[in-house]
């Protein structure tokens, strides 16, 4: 039986990894000190900590504030975000690898005209066109307005403030959009990685076109890409911060609103910038193992 590959063996602490610790550890007491002597800043986390959580008198519990029912608003975002836009990614992704020219054209056609426009203008433009032309036809203002309490509870839980379910739907479509051009080209990558002898080999034996991607692409397609999907998801928790802009009161958004309000900027935005890495690390690390135990899977 052979020997594990040393990449999967557990690493042992080496005297290098304390040298990199006391860097870094020493880096941030460096900043630390040229915050305090250059501007002159007096820290005051106390005006800052009611805004995570407060003692609520009347229930007698500890109630989750502004800065946390953004990053809660964030992580909605992101997690029906990755969604919608892989499903729309997928979608186009097998438009852009058919036969048919004009399925491969409006696939084509959206992943360039969303990759080779800045954000922030993508953003404002399709909000006010679905906030202003789509939500009314759908009817979503009216259907929070008129729902039951039992109703506006679901939407508490799911989307926030039910007075913000209409702008909540249109920053999600925006964001899942936006995110989903690039999930196209990462599906459509993960296809044509696959050797076109594949193809050929499975179509002379009988398979259909659908069969043949069902069967003998996919599988082979999915494991390389989960990987940058993975990444992609990542990217999308902080793209998440863009919607800030159309007054979407995710993290960014409510971190603004703080800072304003308490003049505490600094402590506001470490903050923030601790609820952003916890969130985006704690993903990183996850699909490592798991990219680890796909690895292990295949051999």
């Amino acid at each position: 039986m052979s020997s594990m590959p040393s990449q999967d063996r557990k690493r042992k602490i080496s005297w290098i990894d304390f040298i990199v610790v006391a860097v870094v550890i020493g880096f941030f007491v460096f900043i630390a000190q040229r915050i305090s002597s250059v501007l002159i800043y007096k820290w005051d986390w106390s005006m800052v900590a009611p805004y995570i959580f407060y003692f609520d008198d009347d229930t007698g519990e500890w109630v989750a504030n502004l800065l946390v029912q953004g990053l809660a608003t964030t992580v909605r975002l992101a997690l029906y975000g990755i969604v919608i836009s892989a499903l729309i990614g997928v979608i186009m992704g097998f438009c852009r690898t058919v036969n048919n020219l004009f399925l491969r054209m409006v696939a084509r056609v959206y992943v360039e005209f969303i990759r080779n426009m800045p954000p922030i203008v993508f953003i404002f433009v399709f909000y006010f066109f679905i906030s202003s032309q789509i939500m009314p036809l759908l009817g979503v203002d009216d259907f929070a307005r008129n729902a039951s309490p039992a109703t506006l509870e679901l939407i508490r839980f799911f989307a926030g403030d039910p007075l913000l379910f209409s702008n909540f739907i249109s920053g999600l479509i925006c964001l899942a959009m936006f995110e989903g051009a690039y999930i196209t080209e990462i599906v459509r990558a993960g296809i044509q990685s696959i050797p076109r002898g594949q193809w050929e080999a499975a179509t002379s034996v009988g398979l259909s076109r659908f069969h043949v991607l069902r069967y003998v692409i996919l599988p082979q397609a999915v494991q390389r890409i989960v990987p940058p999907l993975a990444n992609q998801f990542i990217n999308l928790i902080k793209d998440s911060s863009i919607v800030s802009l159309i007054s979407i009161q995710e993290l960014t958004f409510m971190a603004v609103e703080v800072g304003v309000s308490t003049t505490r900027v600094f402590e506001v935005w470490i903050i923030t910038a601790v609820f952003y890495f916890v969130i985006c690390y704690g993903c990183a690390y996850t699909f490592t193992r798991m990219e680890r135990r796909m690895g292990r899977s295949r051999r």
